[in-house]
């Protein structure tokens, strides 16, 4: 058994509601498997009356999904070219010891997964994307900024988010990883349906303040507090 978030867009703080699911695994990483197991992982969703998911991953079974994942959506910065937001991100990491590697924009989005800079380069302690500084609090903010400035640039796709009543990823467990494409995407829904997002991407000192204590804020589901950890 494993348990992953399905990630559901609010109307107030916190914005995102995070509900954990429990579900058969089917171990191993062949593509049918993980489809195995995603199938698996919305039908045990659909008990807790969340019939509406759409899987934002490079292993979707719908192509919407696939699209939306941070190795394919791509963010065009101003007068710099265009990458995708895994690019984006690894590209702007610092740390101690080295960074930011912009030169990881220019190319593969695994490319920019597995450079061994990443690794070698000792703590993170901020991010540079472009020569504009980012803070590593809140932990994922840097993350959800540049993944709903590239929904907001790519309407075709990020109009369509609306038609689901939440997102997951399947790859990404809350006790490993911090950043999720699904939360980002839950996020940006969120931020649209306020009538907020273009107010928060023009100014990212409102953004971070939007987010700031979000992980020590709790939501109620099914009668029960979850607490956010990222």
């Amino acid at each position: 058994m494993a348990i992953r978030p399905v990630f559901k867009p609010l109307t107030d703080y916190p914005y995102v509601q995070v509900i954990p699911v429990e579900f058969k695994w089917y171990p191993g990483f062949a593509r049918l498997q993980v489809q195995k197991s995603l199938l698996a992982f919305h039908s045990a969703a659909k008990q807790l009356e969340i019939s509406s998911i759409l899987e934002i991953s490079s292993k979707s079974t719908d192509p919407l999904g696939v699209s939306l994942s941070a190795f394919n959506i791509k963010i065009t910065p101003q007068n710099a070219p265009t990458m995708t937001v895994e690019c984006a991100f690894q590209g702007s990491k610092v740390f101690k010891r080295g960074g930011p590697f912009h030169d990881l924009y220019n190319g593969s989005s695994m490319e920019a997964k597995k450079d061994s800079r990443l690794r070698n380069s000792g703590d993170l302690v901020a991010f540079n994307y472009l020569g504009e500084s980012f803070p590593i609090t809140p932990v994922t903010a840097f993350y959800d900024w540049l993944y709903i400035n590239a929904l907001s640039q790519n309407p075709r796709l990020s109009n369509e988010l609306f038609r689901f009543q939440g997102f997951s990823d399947i790859a990404f467990n809350p006790k490993k990883s911090l950043n999720c494409q699904a939360y980002s995407a839950a996020l940006f829904t969120s931020l649209k349906m306020l009538g907020e997002i273009d107010k928060v991407l023009r100014d990212k000192k409102i953004f971070l303040n939007l987010l700031s204590g979000r992980s020590t804020k709790k939501v109620q589901h099914n009668g029960s507090q979850l607490k956010l950890k990222f």
